[in-house]
C-alpha cells in the first residue's frame, strides 16, 4: 500500500516528532510508549498519521488548530488508515459514502448563484441549489482527505471557488435556517482542502474567507431567537465553524457565548430543557428534535477540535438530550415536561409522535462511549440501528439536502481511548467566559479546556492593564466572587493550566457588581418569573418576565433612575429578543405600585390578525387605577423590522417638559420619527428608565425575555460609551 509506511521504525519516529501548536505555544506531544502489543487500533492511529502526511499538512495559526471543524488532523489520518485497511464499520460507512451521487468527482454544479434564499417573500433561486453543491464539496474533500485522488481535490475546489466568486446574498423570510445548513458543509469543505495540500491557491481561499464573512455570517450574526431552536443551533455551528476558517476569535467567541448563554432556543440549556434530557422541540416532532440537537454536537465536536470540551457543559446535557431523544425514537417511554419555548409561540403539553431516526448518533456515542468512556446505551442503539450510517433520515423522507452531515459511521467511528486527554497537551484557553450577578456575588462560568486541571482567575477594575490573580487552584469551570463593592465595574479572566503547562487567559468580560448609581431595579407587581439588569459597561441587558404593560396594573422588570422636572431618557435596542410578544422601552413613573400613573414609549407586536408586525407605541396611565390607554403609535418599518422579526437596532426618545411628554423614534439616533405626545399630571419626581416585560405567561408555565440596551442617556446619568 504506497501510502502506508513500510517500517514501524519510521513510524515511530514520525510519531515522537509531532508537535503541536496551539494559541501560539508549541507543545511536544506526552510521550506515549509503543509496546509490543500495540492493539490494532492504537497501530492504525500512528500508521494514519504517517500515511497522510504525503498529501497533509498540520497548519495551526496563533489561535486556532487547523484543519479542525468535524475533522482534525489525526481524524482524517485515523479515516485514511482505516478504509485502506478495510477496517470496520468504518469501510462500509465509507462504501456508501463514496457511493453517494455527491460524492464524485464528476459531480455536475447546479449553480453558481449571484443570491439564494428560502421562505415567504422570495422568488429568487432557492437554497436547495447551493446545498446540493454544498454537499458535494465536503463530500468530495472528504474523499481526497481520504483517498488521496485529486480530482477529488480538484472538484471540491471548483464548486468553492465558484460559489466564493459569485455569492452575495442568502435571503427570504427563512434566511437564517438557510445561511445556517448548507454553509456549514461549504467551510467545512474550504477547511479541509486549505489544510490538505489540495492545490488551493491561497488567493481563492481568502476570497472563500471574504464570501463566508460578507455574504453568510451577516445573516446569521444575530442567531435567530425568534424560531424553534433547530434555527439558533444551526447558525451557532456555522458560526463557529466560520470563525475558525477565518482565523476570527471573535466570531469563534459570539458562536460559544450563545451556545452556552443565548437567549433563544437554541442555547444548551434552553433546548435540551432539562437533565431528563427532553427538548424544545420534543413536542413538535421527532426530526426537528433530532434536527436540533445535531446541530449542538456539530457544535461540540468544532468546539473539541479547538481544544474545548463543549460536549462536557452543564454536566454532559448534550448526552441527556441524545439518550431521552433515542430511548423515545427506538420505542422507550421518556417523561415529559409541558413547556413554553422561548419566543412565546410554542407550548407544548405532550410528546409528538415517535419518528424514523436521523443519521446523527455516530458523533456522539463515539465521543462519549469511546473518547469519554461514559454509557450511552440508547444513543448507542440507535447508531446500531443505522450502522452505517448515510445521509438522511429512516423511512420515506429519504435524504434531506444539507440539513445534517450523516455518514457518522465513516467520519465519527473511533476506538475506546486508553490516554486521557489531559495527558495529551497543554490545556488552551478556556471559551466564552460569562459573568452575571446573582444576590450580590458575581458568578463566573467557563468552556472548559481539554486536559485542564485548575485554573486561575484574575480580576481587575475595567480599564486596568493590570489583573491581579483573584484565586488559584480552582478545580471547577465556575467561580464566585464575593468580595465586591456594589455598583463597581469589574473585568474579569481565567486561564487553565495541567502537568505540562498553563493556557493563555480566556477573552475578559466585563460587568458591573449590580448596577451603576443612581440606577435601582425592581420587578412591578410580583411576575412569576424574577427579572434581572446587568451593565457591562457599555450595554445593559435587561431579563424579565410579567403578563403585561398596560389595563389598570402593570406586571414587568424596570430599571430606573430619579428625574424631577423636565429631562429626556433615549437608549439604543439592539437586536434580536426571544419573546415575539415582548413589550419593552422607556418609562417614566409616579411608584413602583403596579396601578402607578405612568407614561410609555414601547416596542411591542402589532396588534393585528396576521400577528405578525412591531410597531412603536406611546402608552398613559394619567392617574394611578385607572386603565392605561394607547394615546399614539407608528408600525416600524423595513429598516427595523424585517418579515416580522426586530432584526435591526432602534433608538427611541421620551421627552418631558411639565406635564407634556414627547415621544420619538430612529433607525440610526441621528434621523428622528415622531411617535406622538400626550399630557400626562405625573408628579414632578418620578422615576425614568427601562421597562422590560416578556408577556410569556399561562395558567402552568411562564419564560423570561431577554433585551439588550446600549448609547442609554439618562437624568443623571451619561452615555454609555
Amino acid at each position: 500500500m504506497e501510502r502506508v509506511a513500510k517500517s514501524w521504525g519510521v513510524i515511530q519516529s514520525v510519531a515522537r516528532q509531532r508537535h503541536h501548536l496551539v494559541n501560539g505555544i508549541s507543545n511536544a506531544e506526552a510521550g506515549v510508549k509503543q509496546s509490543e502489543s500495540m492493539s490494532f487500533w492504537a497501530a492504525l492511529v500512528i500508521m494514519a498519521f504517517f500515511a497522510t502526511s504525503i498529501h497533509s499538512t498540520f497548519a495551526i495559526d496563533a489561535a486556532f488548530l487547523h484543519p479542525g471543524l468535524l475533522s482534525s488532523h489525526d481524524d482524517l489520518a485515523r479515516i485514511s488508515a482505516a478504509v485502506a485497511a478495510k477496517q470496520e464499520p468504518i469501510y462500509s460507512g465509507f462504501l456508501k459514502f463514496r457511493d453517494h451521487p455527491a460524492s464524485q468527482a464528476g459531480y455536475v454544479m447546479k449553480g453558481p448563484k449571484e443570491s439564494v434564499g428560502r421562505g415567504a417573500g422570495w422568488d429568487g433561486p432557492g437554497q436547495g441549489i447551493y446545498d446540493a453543491d454544498a454537499n458535494a464539496a465536503f463530500q468530495c474533500a472528504m474523499m481526497w482527505a481520504i483517498t488521496g485522488e485529486k480530482p477529488y481535490a480538484q472538484k471540491a475546489i471548483e464548486i468553492l471557488n465558484a460559489w466564493s466568486r459569485t455569492l452575495k446574498e442568502i435571503g427570504g423570510r427563512d434566511a437564517v435556517l438557510g445561511a445556517g445548513l448548507g454553509p456549514f458543509k461549504m467551510v467545512n469543505a474550504a477547511e479541509i482542502i486549505r489544510y490538505t495540500n489540495a492545490g488551493w491557491s491561497d488567493t481563492d481561499a481568502a476570497r472563500a474567507e471574504k464570501c463566508f464573512k460578507e455574504a453568510v455570517y451577516p445573516v446569521i450574526r444575530n442567531f435567530s431567537p425568534f424560531a424553534n431552536g433547530n434555527w439558533d443551533t444551526a447558525a451557532v455551528k456555522t458560526m463557529l465553524a466560520i470563525g475558525v476558517f477565518c482565523n476570527d476569535r471573535a466570531i469563534y467567541e459570539r458562536a460559544l457565548h450563545y451556545y452556552v448563554d443565548g437567549s433563544g432556543n437554541g442555547r444548551l440549556t434552553y433546548y435540551i430543557i432539562n437533565a431528563d434530557g427532553e427538548c424544545q422541540e420534543s413536542g413538535r416532532d421527532s426530526q426537528h428534535s433530532q434536527l436540533g440537537i445535531a446541530h449542538l454536537a456539530d457544535a461540540a465536536q468544532v468546539a473539541w477540535n479547538q481544544g474545548l470540551d463543549l460536549y462536557a457543559y452543564a454536566d454532559n446535557r448534550l448526552l441527556k438530550g441524545f439518550e431521552y431523544t433515542a430511548r423515545y425514537n427506538t420505542g422507550g417511554d421518556v417523561p415529559f415536561q409541558e413547556w413554553m419555548d422561548r419566543t412565546g409561540d410554542n407550548h407544548y403539553t405532550h410528546l409528538s409522535p415517535r419518528g424514523g431516526l436521523r443519521a446523527i448518533y455516530e458523533e456522539v456515542f463515539n465521543h462519549y462511549a469511546n473518547v469519554k468512556g461514559l454509557a450511552a446505551p440508547y444513543t448507542q442503539a440507535a447508531a446500531e440501528q443505522l450502522r452505517p450510517e448515510g445521509q438522511g433520515v429512516t423511512g420515506n423522507a429519504g435524504i434531506n439536502g444539507a440539513d445534517h452531515i450523516g455518514f457518522g459511521t465513516l467520519l465519527f467511528t473511533q476506538p475506546r481511548s486508553t490516554v486521557p486527554p489531559a495527558h495529551k497537551s497543554v490545556p488552551v484557553a478556556p471559551g466564552a467566559l460569562t459573568a452575571h450577578v446573582e444576590q450580590n456575588e458575581i458568578q463566573l462560568r467557563w468552556i472548559a479546556p481539554i486536559g485542564a486541571i485548575d485554573y486561575v482567575v484574575k480580576r481587575s477594575a475595567d480599564k486596568s492593564e493590570n489583573p491581579v490573580v483573584l484565586d488559584r487552584g480552582v478545580t471547577t469551570n465556575g467561580y464566585t466572587d464575593k468580595d465586591v463593592k456594589p455598583g463597581a465595574l469589574y473585568r474579569y479572566t481565567v486561564s487553565a493550566s495541567n502537568q505540562l503547562g498553563g493556557s493563555p487567559d480566556a477573552l475578559a468580560v466585563s460587568i458591573c457588581a449590580g448596577l451603576p448609581p443612581p440606577w435601582t431595579q425592581q420587578d412591578i407587581g410580583g411576575p412569576l418569573l424574577s427579572g434581572r439588569t446587568e451593565f457591562d459597561g457599555n450595554a445593559f441587558t435587561i431579563e424579565a418576565g410579567g403578563t403585561a404593560i398596560g389595563g389598570t396594573a402593570d406586571q414587568f422588570h424596570l430599571a430606573a433612575v430619579p428625574m424631577t422636572g423636565a429631562g429626556s431618557l433615549m437608549f439604543r435596542f439592539v437586536p434580536q429578543t426571544n419573546s415575539q410578544h415582548s413589550q419593552f422601552g422607556i418609562m417614566m413613573r409616579e411608584s413602583n405600585a403596579p396601578d402607578a400613573a405612568a407614561v410609555a414609549l414601547l416596542i411591542e407586536r402589532a396588534d393585528d390578525k396576521s400577528g405578525h408586525g412591531w410597531r412603536v407605541v406611546l402608552r398613559t396611565r394619567p392617574k394611578t387605577g385607572v386603565d392605561m390607554v394607547e394615546s399614539a403609535s407608528r408600525p416600524l418599518g423595513d429598516g427595523i423590522d424585517t418579515n416580522g422579526r426586530l432584526t435591526n437596532p432602534c433608538w427611541l426618545r421620551l421627552d418631558r417638559k411639565e406635564d407634556a411628554f414627547t415621544a420619538s423614534y430612529s433607525v440610526d439616533g441621528d434621523h428622528w420619527q415622531s411617535v406622538g405626545s400626550v399630557d400626562a399630571p405625573l408628579h414632578s419626581t418620578v422615576s425614568a428608565g427601562i421597562a422590560v416585560c416578556s408577556k410569556l405567561v399561562s395558567h402552568s408555565v411562564a419564560a423570561t425575555t431577554v433585551v439588550q440596551l446600549d448609547h442609554l442617556v439618562a437624568p443623571n446619568y451619561p452615555a454609555a460609551k
